[in-house]
């Protein structure tokens, strides 16, 4: 009843309408969406007259007896607000388990929420550093009599929003996917037209509401896609959507995604967005213009342009090394913007070599050759630099790196200069794990 949803399970679970996430080198790809607190969330279901259980955030323990007295019910939930899922089964580096905890009184919210807030929770989705949680939702725990799941999301095939729905909600959609995939129903929507009076009664119908609770439950999908349309949702999760013992259609628990590229549009929205959930390098890359995501190799990506990027990732992984990031400096690649890309890429310890590989189109590769010789000189870096640059002054480019004087491998052909990258990193863990310089470990 009370599972928070991953980001992940709707895409993972809808082969029939072919969403699903590039699991490329293992790691998950950039998302241009924004995420937000369970708290959040249920605050626009109430906006839109969406059914959700009387509730409230706490940011101390203190107000976590207020909001629990004035709840009126000594029958409540209380929830770490941390943007991952499985929180019901996580563990908190105080001890405490459980991130979503079944109260029965104002005494147990202030002494629960004391043992959350401040406390990082570790689930199946954090990874063994946890995440921060900075607040408690305390709502009124609602009886379910039937639980069904249903989520709003856009279908890159058909490039329309799609409403998928199961019977069987309260549980992973992983599962059901996997064990009754003919549980799980997808109806396609006409943006042009939006979800009719039909559509929706035939969806709460399939799902299985009861005759009373139909016009309820359709009125509540016709709700929840036009959260979907004006606000420039990516994904609307609904896991479970309730029909309660007194029988009333309640969202008990809701996931909501944002598209990056509507914030002009949206202010009020992204500014509900919570840094301290994200990664703290990919947050600064996204304020200096890089786009960074970090990955589990040891060679460091620092490219211009995402298609090139992604190349030259698959290189590395052809040539039998392990890309440590993706980072795109796009059009941007200033001597400013490569030392930021640096600092963010030799942040990571793994990393045992840079590949640079840039074509100068609107930049010019003497401009990066120079950013790069002083960004070297700059951090003092003692790992292996490729660097790969190819067109606009390139000469120049390659002049100005052999005069440097520094440890810069300059190779203009892309094979060459991946195999040489994997080769020096190789060398590299070899020194580390034998305990030798890089320097020596590299005959320089």
């Amino acid at each position: 009843m009370f599972r928070f949803a991953s980001s992940r399970t709707v895409a993972s679970a809808l082969n029939a309408s072919k969403i699903a996430p590039s699991a490329r080198f293992g790691a998950a790809q950039q998302k241009r969406n924004l995420s937000i607190h369970e708290y959040l969330s249920a605050d626009l279901l109430r906006q839109y007259g969406v059914g959700v259980p009387n509730g409230s955030v706490a940011k101390n323990a203190a107000e976590a007896k207020k909001v629990a007295q004035s709840i009126g019910n000594d029958d409540m939930v209380i929830k770490a607000q941390v943007l991952a899922g499985g929180r019901g089964k996580g563990t908190f580096d105080n001890g405490l388990k459980g991130g979503v905890r079944v109260i029965y009184s104002p005494h147990e919210a202030e002494m629960f929420a004391e043992q959350m807030i401040g406390h990082k929770l570790v689930t199946k989705q954090t990874g063994a550093a946890g995440r921060l949680c900075n607040s408690v939702y305390i709502c009124e725990r609602k009886f379910a009599r039937r639980e069904f799941y249903l989520a709003i999301l856009m279908d890159r095939q058909s490039q329309t929003p799609v409403i998928v729905s199961s019977s069987q909600g309260g549980m992973d959609i992983e599962t059901v996917a996997k064990e009754s995939p003919d549980a799980i129903n997808t109806t396609y929507i006409d943006i042009n037209v939006g979800v009719t009076d039909e559509m929706a009664r035939d969806i709460a119908t399939k799902l299985g509401f009861s005759e009373q609770c139909i016009e309820d439950a359709k009125d509540t999908i016709q709700r929840l896609y036009k959260i979907f349309r004006e606000k420039d949702s990516t994904q609307i999760e609904i896991n479970p959507l309730s029909e309660t013992s007194d029988h009333q259609v309640l969202c008990m628990d809701a996931k909501f995604g944002f598209d990056d590229n509507a914030d002009f549009r949206q202010k009020d929205v992204f500014e509900w967005r919570d840094e301290t959930q994200e990664d703290a390098d990919e947050v600064r890359a996204a304020k200096s213009g890089l786009n960074f995501i970090k990955l589990d190799g040891d060679i460091g990506c620092l490219v211009n342009g995402a298609g090139l990027a992604m190349a030259t990732m698959d290189i590395i992984k052809l040539n039998g090394g392990q890309p440590a990031n993706f980072l795109d400096v796009g059009g941007g690649a200033t001597p400013a913007a490569i030392q930021e890309a640096f600092e963010l890429i030799t942040s990571d310890p793994k990393v045992s070599a840079i590949f640079v590989n840039i074509f100068g189109g609107i930049v010019r590769c003497d401009h990066i050759a120079q950013g790069l010789i002083n960004t070297v000189e700059n951090l003092n870096l003692k790992i292996p630099i490729i660097a790969r640059l190819q067109g606009t002054n390139v000469e120049a480019a390659r002049e100005l790196i052999d005069k440097s004087g520094m440890k810069i491998f300059s190779i203009d052909d892309l094979q060459n200069a991946s195999e040489k990258a994997v080769q020096l990193s190789k060398m590299v863990k070899l020194a580390r794990d034998i305990d030798v310089g890089v320097e020596f470990s590299l005959g320089i």
